[in-house]
């Protein structure tokens, strides 16, 4: 799973823009660079986002092709619990 900072930069500075007042001089758009902002984020920070956003433990497990004792495992949660 990636997350593209570029993109939330980009929606941030746009609605800014839309916001502000248009001032003498406009400032020029930031190009998005696909690759440079992207983070690579490990198993198990994939799996604290997916709990965190409310998905349930065999959700994140079929999501991420991980088995549901694995997910408990990165969660520090019991297999009953």
């Amino acid at each position: 799973m990636s997350t593209s900072i570029s993109s939330l930069f980009l929606a941030a500075v746009s609605s800014a823009n839309t916001a502000a007042t248009a001032g003498p001089a406009a400032r020029p758009q930031p190009t998005a660079n696909a690759g440079a902002d992207t983070v690579q984020l490990s198993e198990a920070q994939q799996v604290y986002q997916l709990y965190n956003q409310g998905q349930r433990v065999s959700q994140i497990a079929s999501s991420l092709s991980l088995t549901e004792a694995a997910v408990n495992g990165y969660l520090n949660l019991s297999a009953t619990g």
